[in-house]
């Protein structure tokens, strides 16, 4: 998925992309459900390039109390897994290494994923109130990390990565996708 046919204006701060959030409509928690393919926004974020690196292809939302943050495709594309988000973000330290960013590592990931696959759902969707707002919001079971969305369009939603000590919010966007199985 490219930004570029979501989007007519890609954000390139982060002054430019909480004006595009903030300009958004809220998103109710029963919008959400699906499966959903990402994109990185770049905004200079620390993360920017961490997630498209390793190969992250999306977030599936079942219902409010079973969501996978954090999908990849199988070796052989015909489905997706998911990745328990304790593994990833225990890398986040990587985003201080550019040569990282620059690589993929996508296929080491897909070799360790009997290893860091989830066996059970990671997050849960409820509303929070976030910039002023209402609106859906995944929250990390594990991790001090919410993923607070709005409404692009009827198919996009733009999600504003909020983690405990980062000083702002790492972006991405989220495309209804519900081609692939999850397994």
């Amino acid at each position: 998925m490219r930004l570029e046919d979501l989007m007519t204006i890609v954000p390139t701060t982060t002054a430019a992309a909480l004006e595009l959030f903030d300009a958004s409509e809220p998103v109710e928690p029963q919008a959400m459900l699906g499966t959903w393919r990402g994109a990185e926004l770049p905004t200079g974020h620390p993360m920017d390039g961490l997630l498209a690196a390793s190969g992250w292809w999306g977030k599936q939302f079942v219902d409010t109390e079973t969501v996978h943050p954090l999908l990849f495709p199988a070796r052989d594309g015909s489905s997706l897994w998911p990745m328990n988000p304790v593994h990833a973000f225990r890398g986040v330290g990587l985003a201080r290494f550019p040569m990282v960013k620059q690589r993929s590592f996508a296929t080491p990931i897909a070799a360790l994923s009997p290893v860091v696959r989830a066996h059970s759902a990671k997050a849960r969707l409820r509303t929070t109130r976030y910039r002023g707002t209402d609106t859906a919001t995944m929250l990390y079971d594990q991790l001090p990390i919410n993923d607070v969305f709005r409404r692009l369009s009827d198919r996009s939603v733009l999600g504003a990565m909020d983690m405990k000590g980062s000083g702002q919010p790492y972006f991405f966007v989220l495309s209804r996708d519900d081609s692939l199985p999850v397994r």
